[in-house]
């Protein structure tokens, strides 16, 4: 095939205006609905019931986001998947019943609400020994390795025998353990209607260090919301999916105000929107899934917590404080 190269001329070209996809929910009866109908499909030969949750400006990667794919995945009980192994990470959040999951090897039982990372290239598998149909949320970046031509999947791969790690050193363990502690959810609930700043537990995997990620793509976060808590508006380039597991509320994502409840997935953030978000009458609880890690490696993590404030670029300039007293 003969290619032939081009050149596109950009002499003198003003920069362009950013092509933010709209955010978007999608409501637990739509939810609800497709669960049904994967349910009622003949198993699968590999076991995998699955649909894609593609935004509808999604062409290349089939994102939710433009870098964020996000799949349903269903299993009947009884049921459990073949291996496999892709090059791209995942975040597994349980939306209906309990299992359990093989990755790299060792067993992890899972119940609701249940999350949990799987890492790049590790052969894997899921199953449902419960009574219940078993519902699972899978983030990855896929949509990103496919729009770059470079996804890897094999399915029922050959075993591979572990790596013996070598001892880690003092150093090292402390070195895998936050400085930080963790904080309790309620101790998020007593923050109060004065705090300002972010409500919300981050799970963080260490091997991400500074980028606080939960795969090196991604950052997860079990977020509370108060009642009647109006976020103040801001915004960043990372997207930012919210699945809403109690309460209900509203966000207004560039003018557009869209409300939602227990049980909607939602694109909250599209990257760069101006957007803020508020419950309604009952505590909020939602994961949030956002391409912060991704961006910060790549320098590209603008953000702007305050409109009145210059933005920043986090991972390289300091962040932004609260206004919750030290100590």
């Amino acid at each position: 095939m003969n290619e032939t190269v081009r050149f596109i001329d950009q002499s003198g070209a003003r920069p362009g205006a950013m092509d933010l996809w709209p955010a978007i929910v999608i409501p637990k009866e739509t939810i609800d609905a497709e669960v049904e109908r994967l349910a009622g499909l003949p198993r699968p030969a590999n076991g995998r019931r699955r649909s894609i949750i593609a935004h509808p400006r999604a062409q290349s990667g089939h994102g939710l986001a433009a870098g964020i794919q996000v799949a349903l995945d269903v299993l009947l009980p009884g049921e459990r998947t073949v291996s496999y192994r892709q090059n791209s990470t995942q975040v597994n959040f349980v939306i209906r019943g309990r299992g359990h999951s093989i990755v790299g090897g060792k067993r992890f039982e899972v119940n609701l609400y249940d999350v949990w990372n799987t890492p790049s290239m590790h052969i894997y598998w899921h199953g449902n020994d419960s009574k219940d149909i078993q519902v699972r949320l899978t983030y990855s970046n896929a949509a990103l390795l496919e729009l770059m031509n470079i996804h890897y999947v094999e399915e029922n791969p050959p075993p591979i025998e572990p790596v013996k790690h070598e001892q880690q050193s003092e150093d090292d363990k402390r070195r895998r353990i936050s400085p930080y502690g963790t904080i309790k959810l309620d101790e998020l609930q007593a923050l109060g209607k004065d705090y300002i700043g972010r409500r919300l537990y981050m799970l963080y995997n260490p091997m991400t260090g500074r980028t606080n990620g939960c795969t090196p793509s991604f950052f997860a976060t079990m977020t509370i919301r108060p009642p009647k808590i109006v976020d103040r508006p801001h915004r960043h380039t990372s997207a930012a999916i919210n699945y809403y597991f109690h309460g209900t509320g509203r966000s207004t994502v560039g003018g557009e105000v869209l409300e939602w409840k227990a049980g909607d997935l939602m694109l909250s953030a599209p990257g760069w929107a101006v957007h803020n978000h508020a419950s309604y009458d009952d505590f909020v609880y939602e994961l949030t899934v956002q391409d912060q890690p991704l961006n910060i490696a790549m320098e590209s993590l603008l953000w702007q917590e305050s409109l009145k404030l210059p933005l920043a670029v986090l991972g390289v300039q300091e962040g932004f404080g609260t206004n919750r007293a030290v100590g």
